[in-house]
């Protein structure tokens, strides 16, 4: 008998109360097959970081990693200034657990009522692969204050040096602002590996997929470091002649994206783009209480969480959706090599939403977070049973 430990963080608002949800239904299904499944909750959130100051240190991240999976909630709290959380909490996992995958399936479920008029199930079935340690979010960068001169960064040194065409291109602007006004800057960065890495995982699993089609989405007729992605691709697209490739520009994409949504399969995108990119796919789902995502280091510990918010004002009312926590349950459960056991949730959700019978306000119904999960786990113990 397989037997897997996972480690939960409910996390803040509504985290609790999806995650309560997912877990009915992963022990509804593993009761029926004998998989066992061993919870260790941690307390990190907003209450814990006001009760002790801690985020997540170094201790408890190593706690963290001795695990395959996280099973997350939601982060954020009112009570806590924007950016201390997510940058503590979620951000450090994936940066120090090395979760370079952040997996995105985007997928219209029957029943569920799509905002692109005339689409269909069969138009919607695609998986964002974005890079998830690299790009903006490495943390670099400050706002510097004509008052603090001391704090004062030289830009033009680093591009004099590396851009013969600094002068008149963008080096004036720089300066100028650099020595008038108050300034803020991030730094983004693709490495090699990193773009190698995620671009690879990316073809295989194009390769195994219908379609077999792999969309890179950059911006790179315009920043040098997404021209640098593309490369990458192009280098990584020769070991997979099987595999029809093709490169878009996010901006495009933002607009293909709603109009022809059918024409995409698997997109690799850096972090940034791909952090905005996979909202519009949730939105063109049906919302964010339907979308789950995985943050995947296939050597270490991964993450799986719905991709919504904390939604603190709906906390404590058994109202919101559950079935994006619970889909990501279903993810996790695949990561774990659960197959069973992932799909019969899978068809489970798929099945609920074609009924139509059990779904909550934001799918235009009126019951409950519990009694979605309820409905469910029945469901899906009763396909695991088949």
């Amino acid at each position: 008998m397989a037997s897997h430990k996972i480690a939960v963080i409910p996390g803040d608002g509504i985290g609790p109360e999806v995650v309560a949800e997912g877990r009915k239904v992963v022990d509804a299904v593993a009761g029926r097959t004998g998989l066992s499944i061993e919870w260790e909750e941690f307390p990190f959130g907003a209450d814990h970081y006001l009760k002790t100051g801690e985020v997540l240190s170094d201790s408890s991240l190593g706690s963290l990693s001795k695990f395959k999976a996280v099973y997350l909630g939601a982060i954020g709290d009112p009570r806590v200034k924007t950016g201390v959380l997510e940058r503590g909490l979620l951000l450090r996992m994936r940066f120090g657990l090395d979760m370079f995958i952040n997996y995105r399936p985007v997928k219209l479920y029957p029943g569920v009522q799509c905002p692109l008029v005339g689409k269909r199930p069969e138009d919607i079935d695609i998986i964002c692969v974005r890079e998830n340690t690299e790009d903006l979010y490495i943390g670099i960068g400050n706002v510097f204050k004509q008052a603090e001169p001391k704090r004062r960064v030289d830009f033009s040194a680093v591009f004099k040096e590396k851009d013969p065409e600094y002068e008149t291109r963008i080096g004036m602007q720089i300066e100028r602002a650099s020595t008038t006004d108050d300034l803020a800057a991030n730094v983004g960065v693709v490495t090699r590996k990193g773009s190698r890495r995620i671009i690879e995982y990316a073809f295989e699993l194009a390769k195994r997929r219908s379609k077999k089609r792999l969309t890179c989405v950059t911006k790179s007729n315009a920043i040098e470091m997404y021209r640098f992605w593309d490369t990458v691709f192009e280098e990584v697209g020769k070991a997979y002649p099987g595999v029809e490739q093709e490169k878009n520009y996010v901006d495009a994409v933002t607009q293909w994206f709603v109009r022809t949504p059918e024409h995409y399969d698997v997109m690799v995108l850096p972090n940034m783009f791909g952090d905005i990119i996979t909202d519009l796919g949730a939105a063109i789902q049906g919302g964010m209480g339907l979308a789950a995502s995985g943050n995947i280091n296939p050597a270490g510990t991964s993450m799986f969480e719905p991709i919504h918010g904390s939604a603190p004002k709906y906390k404590g009312q058994n109202r919101v959706n559950p079935i994006a926590a619970i889909s990501a349950a279903s993810l996790m459960l695949g990561h774990l090599g659960a197959a069973r056991e992932s799909k019969a949730i899978e068809d489970a959700v798929a099945a609920v939403l074609a009924e139509g019978k059990v779904r909550t306000y934001d799918l235009g119904g009126q019951s409950s977070t519990s009694e979605v999960g309820d409905a469910i786990a029945v469901r899906a113990a009763e396909l695991a049973g088949a």
